[in-house]
């Protein structure tokens, strides 16, 4: 498994500009988890003790309100990392992490990070312009609450998806999901949805289907 790690490490933006590569350390350390579909990687307020990476599937950062409401801040793809806040200062987790797919995680303690950070210069640029980046994309996320309509926060939403080899954003959410990206509801952004689609924007299929559509954008 370690040289798997390796490569994983080696795809990740965090640590791949290391120079020297600090793979062996984080080898010996770290510890690597299945989760299925819909579970809890940790909630708001849980210790802030580990950088996770994500191996495989899709994991989902959400804030929620007291009375359940749910806002999405972002979907962390195969090849991303999270957590890296409490890493910088020790604190808690600020958001809750669930699981889209079943996922293999790998976590990384924090101290074995920072003493990383410590001793390559480009592993600590690498953490703070990923901290940077988060911050930049959570300002967006605000602004576009406060100046945005529903119709153009979802279709910056789609549009923020991976493309395909072939160019086409290929979706695997359901318009529940959806709504808690751009902070609305189900029924706010099907209609939104069927907009784009009679603009001939996008199709939307298995509209039926628990509410589950891929969509070609």
């Amino acid at each position: 498994m370690a040289a798997d790690v390796t490569g994983i490490l080696h795809r990740t933006n965090l640590l791949r500009s290391c120079r020297p590569r600090p793979w062996r350390q984080v080898a010996a350390a770290y510890r690597l988890r299945t989760f299925r579909r819909g579970q809890v990687v940790f909630s708001t307020g849980d210790p802030g003790d580990t950088l996770v990476v994500v191996i495989s599937g899709r994991v989902k950062v959400v804030v929620r309100s007291v009375d359940g409401g749910e806002l999405t801040l972002t979907i962390i793809q195969a090849g991303g990392v999270f957590g890296e806040l409490s890493v910088a200062d020790s604190g808690p987790r600020s958001s809750d992490t669930e699981t889209l797919d079943e996922c293999d995680l790998l976590f990384i303690p924090r101290e074995t990070i920072r003493d990383i950070c410590a001793r390559v210069p480009s592993a600590a640029l690498a953490l703070t312009s990923s901290i940077a980046v988060t911050l930049r994309r959570l300002t967006e996320v605000a602004s576009d609450l406060v100046f945005l309509d529903l119709p153009p926060r979802l279709a910056k939403v789609l549009l923020n998806h991976p493309r395909g080899g072939d160019d086409m954003i290929r979706l695997k959410l359901s318009q529940e999901e959806l709504a808690h990206q751009v902070g609305g509801t189900r029924q706010s952004v099907n209609a939104a949805l069927r907009g784009f689609e009679t603009r001939g924007w996008i199709e939307v299929h298995d509209r039926a289907r628990n509410g589950q559509a891929g969509r070609h954008t």
